[in-house]
């Protein structure tokens, strides 16, 4: 007779960026069932670039750099929120894009989260200010420091949005035991 153990808790890194073409902010936190805890956090600082593109190089190479440092695993992304400024848009929507380019190029699922959502997930309130979502976040991740930009603390929150959004999923979507180890092989020893 085999034995058969099921494992139940899978650990995820995830990182989460908070896009911009003057600041992009980013968080990465490792979640493993219910826990949660905070690899780290930065930004890029793109306001002495003049070029456009070079700005999106940088988010590019950026991020590569932080999915294979930190072996992320699922990558989640601030959709831009609606400005009446076509350009701004267009500038936001080529830096989110090549964020999402660099996860998947290396293989990563992507999930894009509006504004609101994010802000919904971290404080139970959609039109939480910047720092509300901080102090929520330090509580969360319990940490002191406040970072230097509220645009990391973002980028952090989209991460965590992330997380809760994902953390049961495989169990949920399981219509049988047979269902779930289908749909889970590597949970499965």
């Amino acid at each position: 007779m085999y034995k058969i153990h099921i494992f139940l808790e899978t650990e995820r890194i995830i990182l989460g960026i908070d896009p911009g073409t003057t600041f992009t902010g980013y968080g990465i936190v490792r979640g493993n069932g219910n826990t949660l805890k905070l690899e780290t956090y930065g930004y890029l600082d793109l306001s002495k670039l003049t070029d456009h593109y070079e700005k999106l190089g940088k988010i590019f190479k950026r991020t590569l750099s932080l999915i294979e440092e930190f072996r992320v695993t699922e990558f989640a992304v601030e959709a831009p929120f609606f400005e009446k400024n076509v350009q701004s848009m267009l500038k936001l929507g080529r830096a989110q894009g090549v964020a999402m380019s660099a996860a998947i190029y290396k293989d990563l699922p992507v999930t894009e989260y509006s504004p609101r959502k994010v802000k919904s997930a971290v404080t139970g309130n959609g039109a939480a200010s910047k720092e509300q979502v901080a102090e929520f976040l330090k509580r969360i991740l319990n940490f002191n420091l406040m970072p230097e930009k509220l645009d990391v603390t973002d980028g952090i929150a989209v991460a965590v949005c992330h997380f809760y959004q994902h953390r049961f999923d495989a169990v949920s979507s399981a219509k049988s035991w047979k269902d779930f180890i289908s749909k889970n092989p590597n949970r499965v020893k």
